[in-house]
């Protein structure tokens, strides 16, 4: 039996071996192929990382849903949301408030205490910081350092019969002039569990910082520099204030703080948003739901995820409010206390913030 080219067909186990086997059909020698060259191999190494990503991005979204619809993540209000109030579809202002609270310091002083606006069709916010000891002059409320309402309204809370979440949101908005939709209070050990369940925050430390207290066991020792710290460590870099250490590090006013807050909130969006983050995210969630009292409903959790997830830090304006220091008060700035309020009703309104704008 012949071959298309005429060959012999091959020998049999039994041949010599010295005996040169006929060349194979040409039809074979097509299978051998060129190995792919670097490039080739390197392409197809991204497209697997970016199938891999994707993949995980939706397990993530996937898993969330899950939490919150089997009540594993206990969090937010169990109440229906109308189609029209949807983070997905309309703007929304969330006063957050930081609390001084910790197992060996059961506080309610308002240590961070920020104003959010979100804007879904632009997938763009303005977060907008105040100083703790700003001095709050406001009609129907006593002059006092801003961090002191919300414990106050907690004292009264029995006898008032509006919770201490509602007057500061009624307070927060007639203060900076918008409707304050919601509020979430987080104390300090959840920022704690929620910076180590990311693997630390990688921030640039300006100057030293060394400060010490026994009755609440803060132990505060910063070196200046490039650093990637651990929950503990995170939360003291926010929290600096002054120091009582030999030598002395140079103090720290509550402008500085402010800015260190968005420092390190910006770290956090770029963990959170990494491959690793979105893997780790179920723990964060559990530490915030552990740590965290909010009256945003279940379903409206879901379509901030769902509306915000993706959104670039570059559309997220970081405005911190200044003012001068004058112990005990920090005095607010008029001009700077304006422009925020004029950026949280910029992105009501739609309007993007400037690509700079958080830098």
């Amino acid at each position: 039996m012949n071959t298309r080219n005429g060959s012999l067909p091959p020998r049999s186990r039994g041949q010599q071996s010295g005996v040169r086997r006929p060349a194979e059909p040409s039809s074979k020698k097509a299978v051998r192929k060129k190995k792919p060259g670097f490039w080739a191999r390197l392409g197809r190494m991204l497209l697997m990382l970016i199938l891999l990503s994707a993949l995980v991005m939706v397990g993530y979204s996937l898993y969330l849903y899950y939490k919150l619809d089997s009540s594993v993540l206990d969090t937010g209000v169990d109440k229906p949301v109308a189609a029209g109030n949807s983070a997905k579809v309309k703007p929304l202002t969330v006063l957050l408030l930081g609390t001084d609270y910790r197992p060996k310091h059961k506080s309610y002083l308002t240590d961070v205490i920020m104003v959010a606006s979100l804007n879904p069709q632009t997938e763009s916010a303005t977060i907008v910081s105040l100083p703790r000891d700003t001095f709050m002059e406001l009609d129907g409320y006593k002059r006092t350092k801003i961090n002191a309402f919300y414990p106050r309204f907690k004292v009264k809370e029995e006898t008032s019969g509006i919770s201490a979440e509602d007057e500061m949101k009624t307070m927060m908005g007639k203060y900076l002039g918008v409707k304050i939709d919601y509020v979430t209070v987080i104390n300090f050990q959840g920022f704690r569990e929620a910076v180590d369940e990311l693997g630390g925050v990688k921030v640039n430390i300006s100057e030293d910082m060394c400060y010490t207290d026994s009755v609440d066991g803060t132990d505060i020792n910063l070196k200046k520099g490039p650093a990637e710290l651990k929950g503990d460590d995170a939360l003291d870099y926010v929290r600096y204030r002054k120091s009582n250490c030999k030598p002395e590090t140079k103090p720290s006013d509550d402008l500085d703080r402010n800015r260190r807050q968005s420092e390190v909130l910006h770290s956090l969006m770029d963990q959170m948003q990494s491959l690793g983050g979105a893997v780790k995210i179920g723990g964060v969630l559990d530490a915030i739901n552990d740590n965290m009292k909010t009256d945003i409903e279940k379903d409206q959790i879901k379509n901030l995820i769902a509306a915000y997830w993706k959104m670039s830090k570059d559309n997220v304006e970081f405005k911190p409010v200044t003012g001068t220091w004058r112990s005990p008060y920090v005095y607010i700035n008029e001009e700077s206390l304006n422009a925020a309020k004029q950026s949280l009703r910029d992105r009501l309104a739609g309007a993007a913030p400037a690509a700079s704008a958080a830098q």
